[in-house]
């Protein structure tokens, strides 16, 4: 029986089955490297999602953003219902690296903030590859970074279920061996509560309760408890727990690693004091002693990934374990999954850069005392120890780079013609100031592209009202964030629903900007270098690219057919580029443009396609990074908004009642739940969850 099964109200159309009908043969002649070059609209995910399909392999998906592999994750899991399709990016909501600046003798404490919610997806991730073989693992570039062995991530767990002979008290202890937390109070993912003759678990993996009950000394039922409603939903046979942590080290393996701890310190000391480094020395020795004597008596330490080589028994300068060990390999040890790398032009180059980065910062930790040599083993696998361990890949862009190019050879797979007969958009270029620059010479524009004579802005203006009109969405893409800023309050105070996003705003809240954009909150949204790579708006009928012929990374041929690119889902689609002359890289940018066109226009009328707009739900894909509390209220406000409307004041006394009742038993987690709902059906804001006002401000360096 097949693992994954496919489910979609459309086939393969367009350039698709060709697309598809060349990877899988690609796959099955053994090519380790494919390029699906596939334009903006044309389908990449469902390609793949075909290909999958027919070789029957778990499947990682490297995405460059958190953003994007959220959106990847949904789609995946429309096409695979039935199979297991995870989301693994950094846990980090915020981050800051530890680091020593040298020349101004700065020292930066290691600060974070972990999002619950994606450790729990995490955890999900990792559990399934190790238990289930129909698994799409969607990921960041997180997936490079060092994780626990799986091995032993393995074989500490946990096996009960009714008969097992095993009292209250030996649980309990079996339980704080794999790392689960005990608590009082409300239970999160990887604790536990001792209630009575009773013990209730919730796993890493789920936000499910397990309930425990013993009679004697054995375990006589294991209930599934729904954590919301608390309603049974059933009763186990057995039940499987992983550890609460990636990083498991067994006692004897602990005791070993402290050893070779001591060892490293003496000898790191004694190479400081013969370089005449007294206080370097005498800071590694306090810091390191103080963290050897909380892994002694708690079995942890801030900043334990430093000593992760010791604990995993590595050698210096072997790589880590990480997120790829967890895939299923063959006998002799090579990779048996499939890697799709999505905007790989994007991904790849990112993937290469993490190595060297981490490593300049802990080179000044190490040489100044912070740390011992061996924390530079903690760190993101390098280029070429990734693709030894990823197996057979296909990368994924509208506009591949040239490692893509040159490691597929003659396996570049093109997919020009769309499904819905969408060609790309036409593109209109408009000077940028009110006449032609002198620079620019002989005048480049063709009749219809007539210049703008009050300048690219007011230009601009003019043909975002006449969009609007016709119910269409805008986007407009600037040099810079201020410019950006300034563009958007401009809009603004000419009547026009615009926004901006950036780098600076905060990743949710681009998230939703650009759902409210699609639902016609705003008409206009401006960015810089957000619009780009990975965006479905097909409400957008119109792309404006302001300072187009400012050569450099933002306007590069692969940014402009990026860019390009956003307004080929739309039947009314165009392209204005404002530009004084025609730089090298606008006229392969458009000449690339054309060349799709002509194909698609050609095809078209052979087969007597009329193109229509692509039509896509739109789903708030915040979702996959929600808390389950907020998840929650959602859910209770859905089932209980038609009784509040039928008596608002029973309903609310009601629900204060149980609020009550919840404090009274300790239940903090359903009373917060209820306190929020009733906050958000008066009208009102809770505590918790009252802000100020969000503006543009700088966030944490980005984590991938």
């Amino acid at each position: 029986m097949a693992k994954f099964v496919l489910k979609s109200e459309h086939s393969p159309a367009g350039d698709q089955p060709k697309a598809i009908e060349s990877l899988i043969k690609g796959l099955k002649k053994g090519e380790r490297h494919q390029t699906l070059l596939g334009v903006t609209g044309s389908g990449k995910t469902f390609t793949a999602a075909n290909v999958i399909a027919a070789v029957q392999k778990p499947t990682l998906v490297i995405a460059h953003n958190k953003t994007l592999a959220a959106q990847l994750a949904q789609e995946y899991r429309a096409f695979f219902p039935d199979a297991s399709v995870q989301y693994f990016v950094s846990y980090y909501d915020y981050y800051q690296p530890e680091a020593y600046i040298p020349h101004s003798d700065t020292y930066i404490e290691k600060e974070a903030q972990i999002n619950e919610e994606i450790d729990r997806l995490r955890h999900a991730s990792t559990q399934a590859l190790l238990t289930r073989s129909d698994v799409i693992i969607v990921a960041s570039v997180s997936c490079i970074y060092a994780l626990g062995s799986p091995e032993e991530y393995r074989k500490v767990h946990l096996e009960i279920g009714p008969g097992v002979k095993k009292n209250r008290a030996e649980l309990i202890r079996d339980l704080i061996n794999i790392y689960f937390e005990r608590t009082p109070a409300d239970l999160t993912p990887g604790k536990f509560r001792a209630l009575g003759n009773s013990i209730e678990i919730m796993p890493t993996g789920e936000r499910i309760l397990y309930r425990v009950e013993f009679a004697g000394d054995a375990i006589e039922r294991v209930r599934v408890i729904d954590a919301i409603s608390r309603a049974e939903r059933e009763s186990l046979q057995s039940l499987f727990l992983f550890p609460a942590k990636h990083y498991v080290t067994p006692a004897d393996e602990r005791a070993r690693a402290i050893a070779d701890i001591k060892l490293e310190l003496k000898n790191q000391l004694a190479k400081l004091e013969r370089g005449g480094k007294v206080l370097e020395a005498e800071r590694l020795k306090r810091r390191t002693n103080h963290d050897l004597a909380l892994i002694r008596e708690v079995g942890v330490c801030p900043g334990i990934e430093n000593y992760s080589r010791h604990f995993d028994g590595r050698k210096p300068g072997q790589p880590p374990f990480s997120l790829l060990e967890y895939f299923p390999h063959t006998k002799d040890g090579k990779p048996d999954f499939l890697t799709v790398i999505d905007e790989s032009h994007v991904t790849v180059p990112q993937i290469a850069a993490m190595y060297a980065g981490d490593r300049a910062r802990k080179v000044n930790l190490i040489d100044y005392g912070f740390r011992l040599p061996s924390a530079i083993d903690n760190r993101p696998l390098q280029f070429e120890e990734f693709e030894e361990r990823v197996g057979q890949v296909i990368y994924t862009s509208a506009t591949p780079g040239p490692y893509e190019k040159e490691k597929s050879g003659d396996q570049v797979v093109e997919q020009i013609i769309r499904p819905t007969g969408l060609v790309d958009p036409e593109i209109i270029v408009r000077p940028v100031t009110g006449s032609l620059s002198s620079k620019a010479g002989k005048s480049p524009y063709p009749e219809k592209n007539s210049p703008a004579k009050l300048g690219q802005v007011q230009d601009f203006l003019d043909e975002a009202e006449k969009v609007i009109k016709h119910g269409g969405r805008i986007l407009v893409t600037t040099l810079t964030k201020k410019m950006a800023e300034d563009l958007s309050e401009y809009l603004k105070d000419r009547q026009f629903k615009a926004a901006y996003i950036h780098s600076d705003i905060l990743t949710l809240d681009r998230i939703t900007t650009l759902t409210e954009f699609r639902k016609g909150t705003y008409d206009v949204l401006v960015g810089v270098n957000l619009l780009r790579e990975g965006l479905d708006l097909p409400e957008v009928e119109l792309v404006a690219i302001l300072d187009a012929d400012k050569e450099g990374f933002l306007r590069s041929e692969t940014s402009l057919i990026q860019t390009i690119g956003r307004a080929a889902r739309n039947v009314h689609g165009r392209v204005i580029v404002y530009a004084d002359h025609i730089t090298g890289s606008l006229e392969k940018a458009m000449g690339e443009t054309n060349r799709r066109r002509t194909i698609q226009l050609a095809y078209n009328k052979k087969h007597g396609i009329t193109p229509t707009t692509i039509i896509k739900a739109i789903k708030d894909i915040t979702e996959e990074l929600r808390t389950e509390h907020g998840k929650a209220v959602n859910v209770l406000l859905d089932i209980d908004k038609e009784l509040y409307a039928k008596n608002p004041k029973a309903f609310l006394a009601n629900k204060r009642e149980q609020m009550a009742q919840a404090v009274q038993e300790l239940d903090f987690e359903t009373a917060a739940i209820l306190r929020d709902e009733i906050a958000v059906l008066t009208g009102g804001e809770s505590k918790a969850a009252k802000k100020a006002p969000r503006k543009a401000k700088k966030e944490p360096p980005p984590i991938l």
